[in-house]
C-alpha cells in the first residue's frame, strides 16, 4: 500500500434556508491511498462496515486482518475524509482475467459511515478506485452488492457501473466440521 493516489472534491454545501446560524460552508472531501499509519482509523471504519454487513463488532480482529493485508501487500485501501475527518474506505484486491489477458480488481469493500453519506464520499472513493485501476492497465473493476442495499446500487448506477447480465455468481463453502 504505497502512497500514490489522492483526490479532493469541494462541493458547495448549502445551509438550511431558515437557519440564520448556519453560514454557507465548503466541505472538502479528500480520498487518498491509505498507508500503515492509517491502520487504526481504517480498522475502526472496517469494523463499522462489518457491523453494517451483520457481523459482530471485533475491532482487534479487524485490525489484525488489515495488518496482514498491509504486511503482505494483498490489497489496496483508500480512505475518504470530509474536512479531514475519516468517513469511509474502499478496499481493492488484485486479480487477473485469463480471457482478457489483463489485470482486474475486485472492489471487495466500500463503506461510508452514516455521518459521511450523501456528501459525495462514496462517489469520490469510486473515482479513486477507478483511476487507480485504469492507471495499472486493468480491464475491469468488479463488485458485489447486496440485493437489499438500495443506496449502494444507486451509487453504482449513478457512477455508470454496469450490472452483470451475462453471468451468475456462485460460491462454494467448506463443509461444516
Amino acid at each position: 500500500m504505497s502512497d500514490g493516489y489522492a483526490h479532493s472534491l469541494t462541493p458547495n454545501v448549502r445551509p438550511h434556508r431558515h437557519d440564520p446560524q448556519h453560514a454557507p460552508s465548503m466541505k472538502t472531501i479528500a480520498v487518498r491511498q491509505a498507508v500503515l499509519t492509517d491502520l487504526e482509523v481504517i480498522a475502526d471504519l472496517f469494523n463499522q462496515y462489518r457491523q453494517f454487513q451483520g457481523k459482530a463488532s471485533d475491532l482487534s480482529a479487524c485490525h489484525a486482518f488489515l495488518l496482514d493485508r498491509f504486511n503482505h501487500a494483498e490489497s489496496t485501501v483508500f480512505i475518504a475524509t470530509v474536512d479531514e475527518r475519516p468517513v469511509g474506505f474502499a478496499q481493492l484486491y488484485p486479480s487477473f482475467s485469463s480471457t482478457a489477458l489483463a489485470r482486474v480488481f475486485i472492489l471487495n469493500d466500500l463503506f461510508v459511515s452514516e455521518s459521511g453519506r450523501r456528501r459525495g464520499a462514496g462517489s469520490a472513493l469510486l473515482k479513486a478506485v477507478e483511476d487507480y485501476a485504469w492507471s495499472l492497465g486493468a480491464c475491469r473493476v468488479s463488485l458485489n452488492v447486496a440485493q437489499g442495499n438500495v443506496q449502494g446500487q444507486e451509487l453504482y448506477d449513478a457512477a455508470q457501473w454496469v450490472r452483470d447480465r451475462d453471468f451468475f455468481m456462485y460460491h462454494r463453502y467448506p463443509p461444516s466440521p
